[in-house]
């Protein structure tokens, strides 16, 4: 099984900052933007994140999410794509060819701290699209969960975060249903 590469690992912590079923956001003030982006050791202490910064951060997550939760024969919502897009464009990185630069992608130098850390957050994902990792990384199935993991099944076709949990609930539901039709007359 292929384990997740680090930048996977950044996206999908990034990812799970909203749990649905339990209904909390890790991000849902500036000040939860500020702690997560430090705790990840993106932004230095001492930053903080302000109102605008953390409608970007925002945006740029529920689009994430968003494309992670497609499954074959879904459609992403356009609308929460075009937000995270907007909010790519206002994190401009530049490619770097020396060898004091940790990759050849780096946030631009220009940006302000809070700015660099997202621009982090974009190069991750960025890794992951242009490697073909993203499709490992995919938003459990299950929509009262809604977890993102990392797929390290061979065929790249796990739908569930948990198999025993989601996937057992799921095919109960179907079950149930099937049962439900075939006792109709």
């Amino acid at each position: 099984m292929p384990e997740a590469p680090a930048a996977a690992l950044l996206v999908e912590s990034f990812a799970n900052t909203v749990d649905v079923e339990l209904g909390t956001d890790a991000l849902d003030t500036a000040d939860g933007v500020t702690a997560w982006l430090t705790g990840n050791g993106l932004l230095p202490d001492g930053h903080r994140v302000g109102p605008e910064d953390h409608a970007l951060c925002l945006r740029l997550r529920t689009g994430i999410r968003e494309e992670l939760g497609v499954h074959v024969g879904d459609a992403a919502d356009a609308a929460l794509l075009a937000g995270a897009e907007q909010a790519l464009r206002e994190l401009p990185v530049l490619i770097s060819v020396g060898a004091a630069h940790d990759g050849v992608l780096t946030p631009a130098p220009d940006l302000p701290p809070v700015r660099k850390a997202l621009a982090a957050l974009a190069i991750a994902w960025s890794e992951l699209a242009v490697t073909g990792e993203a499709a490992r990384l995919k938003r459990c199935a299950e929509h009262a969960c809604a977890w993102v993991f990392w797929d390290a099944s061979k065929n790249r076709s796990r739908r569930w975060c948990s198999m025993r949990v989601c996937g057992n609930r799921a095919k109960a539901r179907r079950h149930a249903a099937k049962q439900a039709a075939d006792r109709r007359p």
